[in-house]
C-alpha cells in the first residue's frame, strides 16, 4: 500500500533523530509533506535534506522549535500554513527521560520533564488545532510510553509525565469529537527502543551497550529491543485515513511487555 498519507501535511516534533526522524521518513515515504521541528537545527536540516534527496524536493522542511515555548509553536504552525498550505497531521514526539527515584529526583528535573513531555503536547494540540480544522480529516498522534501505563520505582517523573500524555490525548480526542471535527487524537506507548535516549541510559550505567541491550531484551516477551521503525509504522497507521474510526485510544508497541 503506497501513498498511505499522500497529500497530507505533517508536523513532527523532536524530528532530528531517533523516533522523530524515523516517523518523518515514514510519513514522507508514504506521500506526506513533513515539517521536521527540533531544537537541533543542524541535525533537523540534515534529515530534511536527506528526505528531499530520497523522496523528491519539497517533501521535507526543517524548523527550529523549543516545544516548551508557546511563541515558537505559533511560528511553527504559521510556517506549516505558509510552506504547505495547511496541517492535517501533528505528531507530538519530542520528549526526554527523567531520572531519579522519589528520594533522589530533584524538583527541577521534575519540572523540566513535565515541560518537555507534557507542556509540549498541550501547546502543540492547542496551537495546531486552529489550522488542522481547515485540513480535515486530521490526526494528532502523541508519543507517550509504556512507562505511562506501567510504573517503576526508579522513575516517578517519567511515569507521571507520560501518564499525563496518555490522559491528555483522551481529553483532546473527546473535545474534537464533541466539536464535530474529523480530527482524531491517540497516544502511542513504546517500550525500550534503540534510540539516542536509550544510548544515554546505557552510558549512565558504565557498561557495554550490548550487555545492557541484552538485559533490556530479556524483560520483553519478544526478546528484543524495538527499532524506531516499529514505532513509525504505528504512527503511520494513526496518521492515515485507515484509522478514521480510532480516537482516544492508546496503541501499545511494546513487544508484549504490558500483557505480562
Amino acid at each position: 500500500m503506497a501513498g498511505r498519507v499522500a497529500g497530507k501535511k505533517a508536523l513532527v516534533t523532536g524530528a532530528a533523530q531517533g523516533l522523530g526522524a524515523a516517523q518523518a521518513r515514514m510519513l514522507c515515504r508514504e506521500g506526506a509533506q513533513v515539517l521536521l521541528a527540533d531544537i537541533n537545527d543542524e541535525l533537523a536540516t540534515n534529515v530534511a535534506n536527506a528526505l528531499n534527496e530520497e523522496f523528491g524536493a519539497a517533501h521535507a522542511l526543517a524548523c527550529h522549535l523549543d516545544v516548551t515555548q508557546p511563541a515558537q509553536w505559533e511560528a511553527a504552525v504559521e510556517l506549516a500554513r505558509d510552506a504547505f498550505g495547511g496541517l492535517s497531521i501533528l505528531v507530538n514526539n519530542a520528549g526526554i527521560g527523567v531520572r531519579g527515584n522519589i528520594e533522589t529526583a530533584t524538583l527541577d528535573d521534575w519540572h523540566r520533564g513535565f515541560a518537555v513531555n507534557v507542556d509540549s503536547v498541550f501547546l502543540g494540540c492547542q496551537k495546531a488545532l486552529g489550522l488542522m480544522k481547515d485540513s480535515q480529516p486530521g490526526s494528532i498522534v502523541n508519543i507517550s510510553s509504556i512507562a505511562g501505563l506501567i510504573a517503576s520505582d526508579t522513575m516517578p517523573g517519567y511515569n507521571a509525565s507520560k501518564a499525563a500524555v496518555w490522559m491528555l490525548s483522551k481529553s483532546v480526542a473527546l473535545y474534537c469529537a464533541k466539536m464535530g471535527w474529523d480530527i482524531r487524537c491517540n497516544s502511542v506507548h513504546p517500550t525500550f527502543i534503540d534510540t539516542p535516549i536509550l544510548d544515554g541510559m546505557v552510558a549512565s550505567t558504565g557498561k557495554a551497550k550490548d550487555v545492557i541491550m541484552d538485559k533490556l531484551a530479556r524483560q520483553i516477551p519478544l526478546k528484543r529491543v524495538g527499532h524506531p521503525d516499529d514505532i513509525a509504522y504505528g504512527v503511520l497507521y494513526l496518521a492515515s485515513d485507515e484509522s478514521r474510526f480510532v480516537t482516544g485510544a492508546e496503541l501499545k508497541i511494546d513487544g508484549g511487555i504490558s500483557a505480562m
